[in-house]
């Protein structure tokens, strides 16, 4: 009966925590800017990995955090909803929010005042958005405005991305298009003549392992930010090539 009740209370909790983590998150406080672009997103190849922002389904909901948020790229992924307050010139009527995902790392610059240019330094909370997202919830004449944030869950459409790289004895994908938490914390690959084997995070959303994948297909299997783990079987076909993308399933609500 003990165990029972156990049981019932921490899957009573785990449920609370993952609807806190979205929904109900509290907003904290931060700021953010704009880069100048002119394709609508921020560059065509940020810090987290994922190349061509459009063709990775994120285009102009697309940004960059500050050192203290992106955590070295752990962050990558992850969706934020952002909206300006507390500015009556600046902030659009109503404060309207816009949810964003981060693909790149704003960079601080220690030459200047966290107050006059240096957003991004430690260890300031801070968003570089699209021009078109900025937009959506302040004027674009403004240089550096106040907002809130917070933790939302990422909607996407289709299934998880693997994009393959490397050379013989070195393969490494990157993940991208992952739904719910949105950033990735463990993966694993398996060939047809390979057991499960972990991969280590090279960089951003990019995963690496030194090992010949060649001609044999390949599952995946993912973990995110809250412990959920996904698999994929046989996401890539024997005669998979480097620069390939193969869609596998998409993490969804129990």
């Amino acid at each position: 009966m003990g165990a029972l009740y156990s049981s019932l209370l921490y899957l009573i909790l785990l449920h609370s925590c993952k609807v806190l983590s979205y929904k109900d998150q509290e907003w904290r406080k931060a700021t953010a800017t704009y880069a100048n672009d002119s394709e609508g997103s921020l560059v065509t190849e940020g810090a987290c990995g994922y190349g061509d922002l459009h063709r990775a389904s994120y285009g102009k909901h697309s940004a960059g955090l500050s050192t203290i948020l992106f955590s070295r790229g752990s962050t990558c992924g992850a969706c934020y909803e952002i909206r300006c307050v507390d500015h009556i010139l600046w902030c659009v009527m109503g404060s309207p929010s816009v949810v964003v995902t981060v693909t790149d790392f704003c960079a601080p610059n220690y030459g200047l005042s966290v107050d006059y240019g240096g957003w991004c330094n430690f260890p300031r909370e801070h968003f570089e958005m699209s021009q078109a997202a900025f937009a959506e919830i302040a004027k674009k004449k403004a240089d550096i405005v106040p907002v809130q944030y917070r933790r939302v869950k990422c909607e996407r459409s289709g299934g998880l991305r693997f994009t393959m790289s490397g050379s013989s004895h070195f393969y490494q994908v990157l993940i991208s298009n992952v739904g719910l938490d949105g950033e990735v914390v463990a993966v694993k690959v398996k060939g047809s003549r390979t057991g499960w084997i972990p991969m280590s995070r090279n960089w951003g959303q990019n995963w690496h392992c030194n090992f010949n994948f060649q001609r044999q297909p390949l599952s995946f299997e993912v973990t995110i930010s809250s412990g959920k783990t996904l698999t994929s079987y046989n996401v890539a076909p024997t005669n998979w090539l480097f620069g390939q993308t193969f869609e596998g399933k998409q993490f969804k609500d129990e």
